[in-house]
């Protein structure tokens, strides 16, 4: 399991993303979570906020430890943020976590992340790029910082 893997991307980095991803734009990788973007934009009920997905499951123990910082972030963000928890606790779940990430454009990031329980990862919904991805990290402000800066941005 990793601990505290916290990913950033910036729209004004010189440095192109296959330089800093060695997977990116190679077959043999596609698979891997290290995908800078979701795909493409989001479904159009997530636009115009941040997109904050928590992968979920009730046997998993980063998941418990990250548990409070969601629910601050819910708190703090409520109306400013899309909250999405995709459940993989069992099979009848994930086959529904799925079905929805499909409806709202996350359908290649979730199964790229489906075992990636206990993580964060903020979405910009307008291009899909991956702001933030956070496993088993509980410092509030490493998802308050990015959030902020993405509603700013809007």
């Amino acid at each position: 399991m990793v601990a505290n893997s916290h990913q950033k991307a910036s729209a004004s980095n010189d440095v192109s993303v296959s330089q800093l991803y060695a997977c990116a734009g190679k077959d043999p990788c596609a698979g891997s979570s290290n995908s800078r973007s979701v795909g493409g934009p989001l479904a159009r009920e997530l636009q115009g906020k941040p997109v904050v997905v928590d992968i979920y499951a009730s046997w998993c123990s980063a998941c418990k430890n990250i548990e409070p910082t969601m629910s601050q972030l819910k708190q703090k963000y409520q109306g400013q943020a899309h909250f999405i928890v995709f459940d993989v606790s069992d099979k009848a779940k994930v086959s529904q976590s799925e079905a929805r990430a499909r409806q709202l454009g996350l359908g290649d990031f979730f199964d790229q992340n489906k075992s990636q329980t206990g993580s964060i990862t903020i979405v910009n919904p307008e291009d899909g790029e991956i702001l933030s991805q956070d496993r088993n990290n509980s410092n509030l402000s490493d998802s308050t910082s990015v959030l902020d800066n993405a509603i700013s941005q809007r």
